[in-house]
């Protein structure tokens, strides 16, 4: 299939990169985003999220005139829904701005477009949902248009990359509509495009995320292990990775991002009664920023969490990963919650997003802002610029001298000559025998 001109559904951290780089390729582009504030953002040439180099990729979409923003969406020859899907409280999936995308696409379709989804949800969604919406335009799937689903497969900080470079995966509700998915992303994916059918699709994304969130889990659950047992777990973790085929991943304050700790959710609620497994990884993941906490109120030496009322905390990073701004479902996020739900007063610095507003949390904007005054520094993302302050040169921006480590982000032994006492995740207090 030939495709002139696409519109695509949500303007974020997947659609507006997939977005530009149609655009850039010479395809006219609708990007639909329902948030106002985003449509004026990037009409008057701004950026409302941060990735290394989408500025110039968006700025280069929207000169050339191949790149519109709008909040409507308009007739095209293929429709992305990249929209997201978060859960409610009870960790089903909300699946109410796939619907609405799909609702609004309904007046604009046309006999032979295509429609392609990349937001992530329970399996079965493109058909047993998405299609019977869409057809409500009269039109019929497979037979009078085409429907697939394909997962974007993508991380932070490399998007633009990756993006084009890895495999893609192209599931339609029939084979004509898997073709039609990969004559559309053959536009500018470079790396290996396989084709299948949509159910299979949708699991292989949720099944990558998922294989992640329960080896995570586990390296979550060894810290836990070794603090309990007197040792060290990052010595333990390098010494049991020397085995050729064991591969344990680090261990931290938790699981965050709008992936892996939304994805496996949506497996468990589709057929929970075949996912124990996956169930309890994500309990270990969704309760270690309490671990964390458990961490600070040792720090401090408090025989319980209500002696954390009225302490002086300074939060280092709030995003989910290191060197992003994204602070969807962060773990640092929660660890910061609950410790204001404790009673500390606490204020937190996040370089990439100093203007972020989380409700009861002071969010400053600058580091020795986050530190004046404090008793206690937790680090909690390994953000560069954090991993590499000086401690002697730290030590003249607070009074606090105690430290919890919560990514083994900060060399002991420098640390410790400089005054700090430091108290790290998955590290007993035991001396080492060497």
């Amino acid at each position: 299939m030939e495709f002139k001109k696409i519109c695509v559904f949500g303007l974020g951290y997947i659609g507006l990169p997939t977005a530009s780089t149609f655009a850039n390729h010479g395809i006219q582009v609708i990007g639909v985003d329902v948030n106002p504030e985003v449509v004026e953002t990037l009409r008057k040439g701004g950026l409302h999220i941060h990735e290394p180099g989408l500025r110039t990729l968006v700025q280069a979409a929207l000169g050339s005139g191949n790149l519109v923003v709008s909040a409507q969406p308009e007739p095209a020859d293929a429709f992305i829904i990249a929209v997201p899907t978060p859960f409610y409280d009870d960790k089903r999936a909300d699946m109410r701005y796939v619907v609405a995308a799909a609702e609004a696409i309904v007046p604009c379709l046309r006999r032979d477009n295509l429609v392609v989804l990349e937001s992530t949800y329970p399996p079965l969604t493109t058909q047993h949902i998405v299609a019977p919406i869409l057809e409500r335009s009269g039109l019929k799937v497979g037979a009078d248009f085409h429907l697939a689903y394909s997962p974007e497969r993508v991380l932070p900080g490399q998007i633009l990359r990756e993006l084009i470079e890895n495999a893609r995966v192209i599931g339609g509700v029939d084979y004509a509509s898997a073709l039609a998915g990969r004559d559309l992303y053959a536009v500018f994916v470079r790396g290996e495009i396989r084709i299948t059918d949509a159910a299979t699709a949708e699991m292989v994304k949720l099944m990558e995320n998922t294989y992640r969130d329960v080896n995570i889990a586990i390296a979550n659950e060894f810290a836990r292990l070794a603090e309990r047992f007197g040792v060290d777990v990052w010595e333990a973790v390098a010494l049991a990775n020397l085995h050729p085929r064991v591969e344990i991943l680090r261990p931290g304050p938790g699981v965050g991002g709008h992936c892996i700790s939304v994805d496996p959710w949506f497996l468990v609620e589709a057929a929970p009664d075949l996912s124990p497994l996956i169930r309890t990884a994500r309990q270990v993941n969704d309760t270690q920023p309490q671990f964390v906490v458990g961490l600070a109120q040792r720090a401090l030496g408090l025989a319980s969490p209500e002696g954390l009322a009225g302490k002086h905390l300074a939060v280092l990073g709030l995003s989910y990963k290191p060197d992003v701004d994204d602070l969807r479902e962060s773990p640092a996020v929660e660890v910061a919650r609950l410790l204001v739900k404790a009673g500390a007063s606490v204020r937190a610095f996040e370089p990439f997003k100093p203007e972020a507003r989380i409700e009861c949390l002071q969010i400053v904007a600058s580091l020795p802002e986050a530190l004046a005054g404090a008793e206690l520094i937790l680090l909690l993302v390994g953000h560069a610029q954090f991993k590499a302050l000086v401690p002697a040169e730290l030590a003249q921006l607070t009074p606090a001298r105690r430290v919890v480590d919560a990514i083994n982000g900060w060399p002991v032994k420098e640390w410790q000559a400089a005054g700090f006492e430091i108290t790290r995740l998955g590290a007993s207090t035991a001396k080492p025998l060497v």
